[in-house]
Formats: C-alpha cells, structure tokens, sequence
C-alpha cells in the first residue's frame, strides 16, 4: 500500500517537472531573441530586466493575528482554452466549467463560508452570462481580469493588440461587475515584454501570474518598482498539470495531489506565509476530483488563526503595511 502511494506521489512530482521542462524548452516567444552559450554578463541581465522581482512584502503579521493567509482562486477558461482549435468534442470540456463544475464549486464554498477569487477570460464570461451572477450573488467573492480570449500574451506579438485586448477585457468585466476589477492574473501565467508595462499602466492594485517568491513582493518594471504587488503562483499549487491529459499524459490520484497540496499548505502555515491554490473548474470541478477541494479546506479549517481572504484584500492589506 505504502509503495503505491509512494509511486502515485512520484508520479505527480513528475508530471509538474515535465510541465515546468516543456515551458523552459518550447520554442521561444515572438519578438523574443534567445540568450545564447555566448551571451555575456550584461546581454544576460537586459535579457531578464523586463520584470523582475522587487522587495519583499510579507507582512509582520496577517490580519487578526492570523498566522497565514489563504486564497483559493479559480481560472475559469471553459471554452476559450480550445479557441484555436474549436471543435464541438475540445468546446464542451470546457462547456462543463460553467454547466456542472462551477455550480458544484459554489455550493462547497458556501459549506464552509470561505471567499475565493474568480479570473475570467471575457469571452468566457459572455458565452455563460449566469456565471457572474452566480459568483456575484455570493457577496464574499472576487473576480479578476483573465484576458480577453485567454490570449497568451507573449504569443500576440504586438504592443497596441496585447493593450486593446486588455482593455477591451476590463471594459467588459466592469460593466459586468459593476466595479473596476483591481487584480489581473495572465492566461496560461504569460508575460510578453510588454506585459507588466500594460498591467501599470491600467492601474491594477495586483497581479498573480508570476512565480520568484512564495510571499508576496512588488513587481520592478525594467529595475524599477511598478508598484504593483505580485501574488506569487507555482504549477505546484495548481490542477492544471497534474490532471490534464493535454498538458502531460498522465492522470495521477486524487489522493497523491492531496497530498502536494497539503505539504504547501502546512509550509506556508509554519512560516507564517502565503499559500494560493488554483484551480480550474472543468478541471478539479468533476466528482472524483472536487473531493480534494474539500479534503484541504477541511484540512485548512482545522488550523486555528487561518485569514481566508481574496487576493484583492491580501494585497490591499499587504500594500497598507509597506
């Protein structure tokens, strides 16, 4: 039984390298020169000087002397995740996000009275108009901008088309929502060049994409603070590579990314840190799968001085104490 599980564990430690490997090797993004065996020291620092991480912002303490903050967000791509190829089969993986999975979602957040933060694609948000609603009807929610189409934004290629389908973006959110979204997370977690800049620019409180730090810290746009707070993600936090046969051919156990989850969970609970789960839907939104939501929410709420919280309060509190 042990030899099992330890094979299951090693199996989901392996899909997230293979994941992280496929990112670092695949060919490179529009506009983007490779750094080269024969780069010198200055080439190699303009080549990482886009965005880089800035000062850390943990904060002494969390709000009511909470010994950690947690937020548990959800990427809710559904149909845009096929837009390039789309074909009835691929468009109703993603039709079942906002049809089974994210109803289910709502209904086990509501069990245990915690809020989570939504980041929306806009064309997602269109095709299923009751989505926003349903999240919206919960008060305790947020939702964040996702992109326009789940563009990724080092493949656009281009400043003023990467800008349009931005603002276009938080235009069709804010009328939706009724308020300015304040955190921006890219889809697929993808920086062009020009990226952060955009980001600034709009006015964004945060961004969650970016990955240097466990704790929070402020993004530096071309070795100057932007201002922006970065809500740090990692694939190993997310569903995406352990389940998708898409991203890596295998299909782990439930179990075993329990398992993942929880040794983030209790790490970042010793060090008084910042732990971000992110979910997707159509991913960890069917049966078999949401039972791990619930395990590490029950497993979270078992722990005294926990600040559930959505990314918009964690960095409006970490902003105020730096």
């Amino acid at each position: 039984m042990r030899a099992t599980y330890l094979l299951a564990f090693l199996a989901v430690l392996a899909t997230a390298l293979t994941a992280s490997i496929a990112l670092a090797d695949g060919p490179h993004a529009p506009g983007v020169d490779p750094i080269e065996i024969d780069a010198t020291i200055e080439q190699m620092q303009a080549a990482v000087a886009d965005v880089r991480a800035g000062r850390r912002m943990q904060p002494k303490t969390w709000p009511g002397g909470a010994r950690v903050a947690v937020c548990i967000s959800f990427d809710i791509d559904n149909e845009t995740l096929w837009r390039t190829n789309p074909i009835p089969a691929l468009l109703s993986e993603g039709e079942y996000g906002a049809m089974e999975a994210l109803p289910r979602i709502l209904t086990m957040l509501d069990r245990y009275e915690i809020p989570a933060t939504f980041y929306i694609p806009a064309m997602s948000a269109a095709l299923h108009p009751q989505m926003i609603k349903d999240i919206l009807q919960r008060k305790r929610h947020e939702i964040g901008v996702h992109g326009w189409v789940h563009e990724e934004p080092s493949s656009v290629g281009d400043r003023a088309k990467e800008e349009k389908a931005l603002n276009d973006a938080i235009a069709y959110l804010t009328h939706e929502i009724g308020k300015r979204p304040v955190g921006y997370r890219a889809p697929s977690w993808d920086f062009s060049r020009y990226t952060l800049d955009l980001v600034q620019k709009a006015g964004f409180l945060y961004d969650s994409s970016l990955s240097a730090m466990d704790s929070p810290y402020e993004l530096l746009a071309h070795g100057k603070p932007s201002g922006v707070v970065e809500l740090p993600v990692n694939y190993i936090l997310d569903d995406w590579p352990y389940y998708e046969p898409d991203a890596t051919g295998s299909m782990p156990s439930p179990s075993a990314v329990y398992e993942v989850y929880k040794g983030e969970f209790d790490g970042a609970y010793n060090e008084g840190g910042l732990f971000v789960l992110t979910l997707h839907p159509h991913v960890s939104g069917h049966r078999s799968r949401i039972v791990v939501l619930d395990r590490i929410l029950s497993h979270i709420k078992s722990k005294p001085d926990v600040w559930f919280a959505t990314l918009e309060q964690v960095a409006t509190y970490v902003k105020s104490q730096h």
